[in-house]
């Protein structure tokens, strides 16, 4: 394989749905992932990244444009088509002279129970598309048209997943695209996408992977008695599930079954760094660990996703490893934030930075040449609409589906309730303190996420508190005004 030494190749690993405290060389004692270890060892572990939005497609859209969602506008998880708002990183790298290919998710417009219509130009020469392994998608699902070559129907296959052979799971299947695109002869530098859909609900792994773990020796989620009644403060903002207490929903089996699923994520990794090492391109190329949002996995009694800002949801892993070049077992608190990627990935492969692009570079981070330990003074993150109630009946439909939790299914919420018509609502965070506003209900939360970093006492109301909102509250609106697309000039504030 030929060696491009000034312009690495790029394996880019976002799973979807997947929490900061998943790793088990970053602390987590209960999941067994030497693979992704391997990369903490060999790279930088961001241990403070946060995404843009805590839901898919504006979370893809943003840090694959290095915008805002509040810049990028129109974006949902339900769009009918990309806005091109904003030309992709892998666009820009493709018309740079990379060759580019994804295996898995895009979402950047709506995909349910539809091909999802591709951008004008995503710079993606090899697209093997696959949105979720369920068979409920018309011709054209390359993961399913690969399980059919293997003499196998994915609708019976489904009927059981947790008896899916893991060879044949939709992970195993993003993992071995990519290791054919890698071992591809080609004379200029790639970029691969990997996009799987684990470790997203409905937490349905193979049988042999689930059966590594006793729930009952797993720590029980953040969670107290107030949550019930702080989350009905927010019952009329969106969120895919009412909070309960964790046992009624056997949140215990149901970490046992995401963790089953970060297993299965990190064998297939590991599959994918062989074949760096076996066609000798692993020391030319950068590989990328991360996910677009988090999961609330039971934390203050709610599961999955939707309108709020607790660390289990909105932060989530950034590994960054090239053996030679990038410092190498490092782990930073600095805060990041997930646009942070695409101006890190143009800078080191000499691609020019677009106007208005609004992540920061961490390459000076990643080569030593900067304090590790501080890139932003704060993060933000942004919801808008995002659920998009337009699409509920039958969003309602499939989030009112079941959990399989090894071979028993349950009830994913009796008391499941039809979303509130769009919520809007801002984070910022900073080393110390984390406000959120949702806007148009005159409520939020404030939160010391040093003497309280589960996020139980809401300091929103606190009289000793009201400097500290007032701060926070004038600084994200400062960072919103400035994040408006104003015209061509770059924007540079903070």
């Amino acid at each position: 394989m030929p060696n491009h030494a000034d312009r690495p190749n790029v394996l880019w690993i976002c799973t979807d749905q997947q929490r900061y405290d998943t790793i088990g060389a970053l602390g987590n004692p209960h999941v067994h992932t030497p693979h992704v270890d391997r990369l903490v060892a060999e790279g930088v572990a961001f241990s403070h990244a946060f995404c843009q939005t805590p839901i898919c497609t504006p979370s893809r859209a943003s840090f694959l444009t290095s915008k805002y969602p509040s810049t990028l506008h129109a974006c949902t998880n339900g769009n009918d088509t990309w806005a091109e708002a904003a030309p992709l990183v892998t666009k820009l790298l493709a018309d740079s002279g990379y060759d580019c290919g994804l295996a898995g998710k895009l979402h950047l417009a709506g995909a349910h129970a539809r091909i999802e219509p591709r951008p004008k130009d995503d710079g993606y020469r090899v697209f093997h598309w696959s949105h979720h392994p369920m068979d409920d998608w018309p011709d054209g699902h390359a993961y399913k048209e690969w399980v059919t070559a293997q003499g196998e129907d994915l609708s019976q296959l489904y009927e059981h997943p947790e008896r899916i052979p893991p060879e044949l799971h939709q992970t195993s299947w993003c993992a071995e695209m990519a290791i054919e695109f890698i071992g591809e002869a080609r004379t200029e530098p790639w970029l691969m996408s990997v996009n799987t859909f684990d470790p997203h609900a409905p937490f349905d792994p193979p049988q042999e992977y689930l059966d590594r773990f006793d729930p009952a020796t797993l720590p029980d989620p953040l969670f107290r008695k107030s949550d019930l009644a702080a989350q009905a403060r927010l019952r009329s903002i969106d969120f895919q599930t009412k909070s309960r207490y964790p046992q009624t929903f056997h949140a215990r089996q149901v970490k046992a079954a995401y963790y089953a699923m970060i297993e299965l994520i990190d064998d297939n990794v590991g599959r994918m760094l062989e074949a760096l090492d076996r066609t000798g391109q692993r020391e030319n190329t950068i590989v990328i660990f991360t996910s677009d949002h988090g999961e609330m996995l039971g934390d203050h009694g709610l599961l999955l996703k939707g309108c709020r800002f607790y660390e289990g949801l909105v932060r989530v892993p950034l590994i960054v490893s090239w053996p030679g070049n990038f410092q190498e077992g490092l782990v930073s608190d600095a805060l990041v934030e997930l646009m942070d990627v695409a101006p890190t990935l143009m800078e080191t492969c000499g691609v020019p930075l677009p106007a208005r692009t609004q992540g920061r570079s961490l390459l000076s981070i990643l080569t030593g040449a900067s304090d590790p330990h501080h890139h932003r003074d704060y993060v933000r993150s942004e919801y808008y609409h995002t659920l998009n109630p337009a699409n509920l009946p039958e969003y309602n439909r499939r989030v009112e589906g079941t959990l399989r939790t090894g071979g028993r299914t349950e009830s994913l919420n009796p008391n499941h309730h039809p979303l509130a018509d769009g919520a809007y609502a801002t984070m910022i965070r900073d080393r110390r303190h984390k406000l959120v506003v949702y806007h148009g209900h005159d409520t939020g939360e404030l939160f010391d996420l040093e003497s309280d970093p589960g996020e139980f006492e809401n300091l929103w109301d606190s009289p000793d508190h009201l400097d500290v909102r007032f701060d926070l509250m004038k600084r994200s609106f400062d960072a919103l005004a400035f994040a408006v697309d104003i015209g061509p000039e770059q924007i540079t504030y903070y």
